[in-house]
Formats: C-alpha cells, sequence, structure tokens
C-alpha cells in the first residue's frame, strides 16, 4: 500500500491518494459497519485527508459514533458509493473506504477489529490479528494496525 493510489466511486468519480501517512488496511467487523455497508464487514485504511485528490461531487452524512464522536461520511453524489469518513477526534486524517481502491483485490487486511460484533460464518485466518474492539489512542491505532 505504499506510493500513489488511485480508486472511485461507480459512475466514474475518481481520486488520488498521494503518498503519505496511511496505515496498513484493516477490517471492522462492527455492527454499525455492517449497517452502513448493508455487509458483514468494511475495509478501512487512516490516511492524512491533505493527501487526497478528488474529482467529481461529493455529498455527506453525519452521525453519531457509539464513542460520542461526530462522524461525517462523504460519498459521491450521483452514484452514492462512499469513498471516505472523518471524524471529529481525528483532525486531518480520514478512512477510506478501501473496496473503491483501483486495485483493492491486492489489499490483505493487516488487522481484524470489533470480532466481538464478527459475522460467526466469517473464518479469519489463523494468525490474524484480532481485537474484541478498537485500538483507543493513535499510539494504540498505530502498534496495532501498523503503517503503511
Amino acid at each position: 500500500m505504499k506510493g500513489e493510489l488511485t480508486g472511485g466511486c461507480l459512475c466514474g468519480a475518481v481520486y488520488t491518494l498521494r503518498e503519505g501517512f496511511r496505515l496498513k488496511p484493516y477490517a471492522c467487523h462492527c455492527t454499525d459497519c455492517q449497517s452502513r455497508t448493508g455487509s458483514a464487514f468494511s475495509e478501512h485504511m487512516l490516511f492524512a485527508l491533505a493527501d487526497l485528490d478528488i474529482s467529481g461531487d461529493l455529498d455527506t452524512g453525519e452521525y453519531d459514533q457509539p464513542s460520542g464522536a461526530r462522524s461525517r461520511i462523504l460519498g459521491c453524489a450521483t452514484c452514492k458509493a462512499r469513498i471516505y469518513a472523518v471524524n471529529d477526534t481525528r483532525e486531518g486524517f480520514a478512512s477510506l473506504r478501501c473496496g473503491t481502491l483501483d486495485d483493492s483485490a491486492s489489499l490483505v487486511p493487516a488487522a481484524h477489529l470489533w470480532v466481538k460484533s464478527k459475522q460467526p460464518w466469517i473464518g479469519l485466518p489463523a494468525d490474524a490479528r484480532v481485537m474484541d474492539a478498537q485500538p483507543q489512542t493513535t499510539e494504540e491505532w498505530i502498534e496495532f494496525v501498523g503503517m503503511a
């Protein structure tokens, strides 16, 4: 996950994520991600928002996370594909929806979070890094997930 990354939505809005600060991708199995995606989990990668260039119109949805953080999800205004999210506790950083990357098939999650709410039919590799919930501090995130 080093170097410049490109991606986009279903209708053609594209983005470029320049080389910069980013964590390795991780899978989140929390019930919020399950509800927001309509799937069993979502795959994210934390990055510096200043490294993102995006074309196309975005719209925003907002909600309060169980932690109390205010979250905004940004996605394509036309096809509604979610591209990234920000929250008020991580100013200057965002969480990319890894499925929007052009080369998303090459991603292997470095960790699995919120496994206590993982769907029981999903099997994880025996050597997977797992956590029942999620790291609480920036330092814990970097230590658990790792830098890309």
